[in-house]
């Protein structure tokens, strides 16, 4: 390929796409860029390689939601769970100096070390649900970055019960729990109903029942 030609290929893609964005092959296509082209970008440092078949823009700061949003295209059912579910939505029990994301998925995944390197984090893999409700009370909170996939209060609840190992931990949960306002009894009855953790569904019943709920 003409150098002249390079040229106007990553031009073109440096004024089209978000520099805060990761870029796959199939993304980089729609550019006119073959997988060759990418890799002599990315020698050229004019693109990142940040894995397999996965780039940015040279030099680019990676924005964590939009590398949620390109993760949810390539791991089943990753949503952000559990205690940061709650802290997004404005149930904490103290500032994290940096955030630690907790997140879930329906189906066997690995968030990739380029991932992990920016936003520390960790994935448990498992349904915590069965089939008729695995999908439930996945939502986009407001003020969340659109299509963003976040569980709901009540969901994100179970999902910490459900990681309830320690008594530090039993005690951390049990405050973020009676912090947690408005809870539905609808949503929260019809996850319960589906939940497959014994452990996770007696705990909520505990304290809800205490709660008055």
């Amino acid at each position: 390929m003409a150098d002249r030609e390079g040229r106007l290929l990553i031009n073109g893609l440096l004024r089209a796409v978000s520099h805060e964005q990761p870029l796959d092959l199939a993304a980089l296509r729609g550019h006119g860029i073959s997988p060759a082209l990418a890799a002599h970008y990315a020698r050229t440092e004019w693109l990142e390689r940040l894995g397999t078949g996965v780039y940015c823009v040279a030099g680019a700061r990676l924005d964590r939601d939009q590398c949620l949003l390109f993760l949810q295209g390539r791991i089943e059912g990753l949503h952000v769970g559990g205690r940061t579910a709650l802290a997004w939505q404005g149930v904490r029990q103290y500032l994290e100096v940096q955030e630690r994301l907790t997140m879930w998925a329906t189906s066997r995944g690995v968030l990739p070390a380029w991932f992990t390197e920016r936003f520390p984090g960790t994935l448990t893999s498992m349904s915590l649900f069965d089939e008729a409700t695995v999908a439930h009370g996945i939502v986009t909170p407001p003020a969340v970055t659109d299509g963003l996939k976040v569980s709901s209060r009540e969901r994100a609840l179970l999902e910490l019960l459900r990681q309830v190992r320690t008594r530090l931990e039993l005690q951390e949960s049990r405050e973020l729990f009676f912090s947690t306002q408005g809870l539905r009894p609808t949503v929260a009855g019809e996850l319960l109903t589906g939940c497959t953790s014994v452990k996770a569904v007696r705990l909520f019943l505990m304290w809800a029942a205490e709660a008055g709920n």
